[in-house]
């Protein structure tokens, strides 16, 4: 490399970083153009003596300039270019400067045609290949810039593809829900109509029925059962319309709608469906499992008694979906200022052609065991509490059912308490020695939504209440192991703020009273009737 008297070229602080790859099999050549690009101020420069190394090399070190000589042992210039040419991604650009004592025109030529970028001719003046070196720098990091710019577009355009792919999804679903919801509301106000003829119609021939039911039986048996059969396909009739006018039934004024938690109307009905999912599935060997994910959410309005009502459906048709058992799984979370509650099952799923017909009034594909109503009251109920549903399925792989209903803003946990707190579904604990009045008990409790866990003494009944938790106690007094007295003792040391009512056969209230461990809160005297009992929780229980 020939010296010059003038200053090293300037070179943009951006490109002095950039890494060169030198290739030679002469030690003092690389010596000689390592000083040089060294007092330039290049600081990534990696040297490489045997050309056999370079594609290795290359794809560990990835050079933005690679400085080749021609005319090497073992691989040529030519050779490592083309091995260069073929490590290269389509559509990239590595610029490779020729330094070679070889001036033929031919050469040049040559090396140029396979792939060089530049040609200098040793010895080569500094100054200028330094310039050169630097121009092709610049053109090496145009072309990665451009190249990130264009990932970036195709990014940008793969994501507002995406999003358009998306809304036109969501379009496209919402247009079916719409034509959907025409069509039932359409459904719902003919069926109102004939609904009430239909009515009319049932109410005489009911009434004819029973006349003959009641004359039949002088004139013959045969008569008086076909007069039966009139009574009862008559009354089933007008069951099958009272259901069918519920399922599109707006709300009407003055129906019951108060703050609640989701969760609670989930637990309640998993609750009250457990001798269909756990007790028959377990009986036919094929068992069912309700699992709950049960997120924090805020509280809705609703009517606990229809939410209820839609999540027994679900759940059955759950079940009815998992011939061989499985997993249904209830889940709520909030999204977007809603309530969202997810009921996903494991079972045959349903075709696209069903999955739009299943909420259609009388559609089924349970043969005679369906009526074909059960989804079309859930997707009523939904409506009538400003909710929306949506259904995934897939055949072979379950279905999902996605719920939402809109936050109550203005409900607070004190407003969700103001009712009378007996009619807020609680998780109580009863104990009782006695397996007849424990299991009276709970199904006396269960009518009112409550959910019931029953222990046969008070040790069972402290290792339960440390497992869970209750939201009130009911204890007999006199049991083995440890009695009523020594568990509401033990309660109260735990939780003093649940409140526990005692059960006693011995004498009234007042003469009980003072015989009654400091730890209860009140008294019931056995035989408590149910009024007795509404009474007592209520009393127990904290004031909104």
């Amino acid at each position: 490399m020939r010296d010059t008297k003038g200053p090293i070229p300037a070179s943009d602080p951006d490109l002095l970083g950039m890494r060169l790859l030198l290739v030679d099999d002469e030690p003092v050549n690389i010596a000689l153009i390592q000083g040089v690009l060294a007092t330039a101020g290049y600081t990534q420069v990696r040297a490489v003596g045997d050309s056999r190394q370079v594609a290795s090399v290359s794809r560990e070190f990835r050079p933005d300039l690679v400085l080749l000589d021609l005319v090497m042992p073992w691989l040529d210039g030519y050779a490592v270019l083309e091995q260069l040419r073929r490590e290269q991604a389509p559509g990239s650009f590595l610029p490779v400067m020729v330094l070679t004592a070889d001036e033929t025109e031919s050469a040049k030529q040559r090396a140029l045609g396979a792939g060089a970028t530049d040609f200098l001719v040793k010895p080569v003046e500094r100054t200028e290949c330094l310039l050169r070196i630097r121009n092709l720098l610049r053109t090496r990091r145009l072309h990665l810039d451009l190249a990130r710019e264009k990932d970036v577009l195709e990014e940008r355009v793969h994501q507002r593809t995406a999003a358009l792919e998306s809304a036109l999804v969501e379009l496209r679903s919402t247009q079916q829900q719409l034509v959907q919801r025409e069509r039932l509301g359409a459904l719902g106000a003919m069926v109102t109509g004939i609904g009430h003829d239909f009515n009319n119609s049932l109410a005489l021939i009911l009434g004819c029925a029973e006349r003959l039911q009641h004359e039949s039986g002088a004139v013959s048996k045969e008569a008086s059962d076909c007069a039966q059969m009139i009574v009862a396909a008559a009354r089933d009739a007008a069951e099958t319309v009272t259901r069918l006018r519920t399922f599109h039934r707006p709300t009407e004024a003055g129906e019951e709608r108060r703050p609640l938690r989701l969760a609670d109307v989930v637990s309640q009905a998993i609750q009250f469906t457990r001798p269909r999912w756990q007790s028959e599935t377990q009986r036919r060997g094929a068992p069912i499992e309700c699992v709950t994910e049960f997120g924090a959410t805020p509280l809705i309005v609703g009517n606990p008694a229809e939410l209820r009502e839609m999540l027994t459906n679900l759940i059955f048709n759950a079940v009815d979906g998992m011939p061989q058992g499985g997993t249904i799984l209830l889940r709520t979370r909030t999204e977007n200022d809603r309530v969202v509650l997810e009921v996903r099952d494991a079972g045959t799923g349903m075709t696209e052609e069903v999955k739009r017909r299943c909420i259609e009034p009388f559609f089924t594909t349970k043969g005679k065991r369906g009526s074909g109503l059960g989804l079309s009251m859930v997707y009523g109920i939904v409506e009538r509490h400003a909710g929306t549903m949506a259904i995934e399925s897939i055949l072979g792989h379950g279905t999902t059912f996605t719920l939402s209903f809109p936050i109550d803003r203005n409900a607070t946990l004190a407003a969700a308490t103001d009712h009378a707190s007996a009619s807020r579904p609680l998780r109580v604990l009863v104990v009782d020695d006695q397996p007849v009045l424990t299991e009276i008990l709970a199904e006396t409790l269960s009518r009112d939504w409550h959910t019931v866990t029953t222990a046969m003494n008070g040790r069972d009944a402290f290792e339960k209440f440390e497992r869970e938790d209750f939201d009130l106690v009911i204890t007999d007094k006199a049991m083995p192991e440890m009695n009523g007295d020594q568990l509401a003792a033990a309660i109260k040391a735990r939780a003093p703020e649940v409140p526990i009512i005692m059960l006693t056969g011995f004498g009234d209230a007042a003469d009980t009273q003072e015989e009654i461990s400091e730890f209860v809160d009140h008294i019931l005297i056995k035989p408590a009737t149910n009024a007795e009992l509404k009474a007592a929780i209520t009393a127990v229980l904290p004031a909104a």
